[in-house]
């Protein structure tokens, strides 16, 4: 019974100490994100907001009709918001690792406490965003409550799984080549160019259709919007694969951090 309970109390110890560390680590992110200061957070929160606002604008006052449905507000924004959940956990784990990188020297720092923090705050943060947003829907009477909310919520998951599992990826290869951090900010252009943000998937002819569905940030667009408008992406929409695809990143992922450790720890 004394080994059990030895055993326990420094588990308990472990959890505690990387509970520390990561708030700590999670307080500095928000601290040197912008400006040096915590209030440059309300930047990190306001930036995405006004990407989607931005867009919405664009749509409203060229006179473009939506794709889909009667809202061009409802579709620019089921389509932004869990575009953005993803590119955000994907961009700004690596950034958050790249200005966190000097504290692996410490002994208490391990690289897994920076990506789950960098993890932690961007999926903050874009709970905050869809509050907002949220927020803004209701204040302009605009039906932004979906249809079906566990469909909603579904697509969020998705989003977040695979945002964290592509920016431990992006986080792993970023710290063994730095310029990756600029390659993924070029690449995640051509993702959201073709991720349905802007136009229905289904009315893209085959095998071009197919072709665009094997990229799994529009299959979480597409999935996000099935919960607003009834037997949306239909020809498109693949859940298994989404959520297959984000979890087969984040194990690589974390695996490819084990074995590179020593690499990494070596090099900075």
């Amino acid at each position: 019974m004394t080994a059990i309970q030895a055993s326990s109390t420094t588990i308990r110890a472990a959890f505690e100490r990387q509970r520390r560390v990561i708030s700590a680590v999670i307080l500095r992110n928000i601290r040197t994100r912008f400006f040096g200061h915590g209030l440059g957070y309300f930047i990190a929160v306001g930036w995405p907001v006004s990407h989607i606002l931005v867009l919405i604008l664009i749509f409203t006052f060229t006179g473009r009709a939506p794709p889909y449905g009667d809202s061009v507000v409802l579709f620019i924004a089921t389509g932004t918001v869990p575009f953005m959940v993803f590119s955000y956990l994907s961009r700004f784990m690596m950034v958050n690792l790249l200005s966190t990188k000097p504290l692996l020297g410490l002994p208490e720092v391990k690289m897994l406490d920076v990506l789950i923090a960098g993890a932690v705050l961007e999926v903050v943060t874009s709970g905050l965003v869809i509050t907002i947003m949220l927020m803004l829907g209701l204040a302009f009477d605009i039906p932004i409550m979906p249809q079906d909310i566990a469909t909603a919520f579904g697509a969020l998951g998705a989003a977040i799984l695979l945002g964290c599992g592509m920016g431990v990826v992006n986080s792993v290869i970023m710290a063994i080549t730095p310029m990756w951090m600029t390659g993924y900010s070029l690449l995640v252009i051509a993702i959201w160019a073709s991720s349905g943000v802007v136009f229905v998937p289904d009315m893209i002819p085959d095998p071009y259709r197919s072709y665009l569905a094997y990229n799994p940030a529009l299959q979480i667009v597409e999935w996000m919007r099935s919960a607003y408008y009834h037997g949306y992406g239909q020809l498109v929409l693949d859940k298994p694969y989404t959520i297959s695809f984000g979890a087969v990143c984040l194990v690589g992922g974390l695996l490819l951090e084990k074995l590179s450790r020593g690499y990494i720890l070596s090099a900075r």
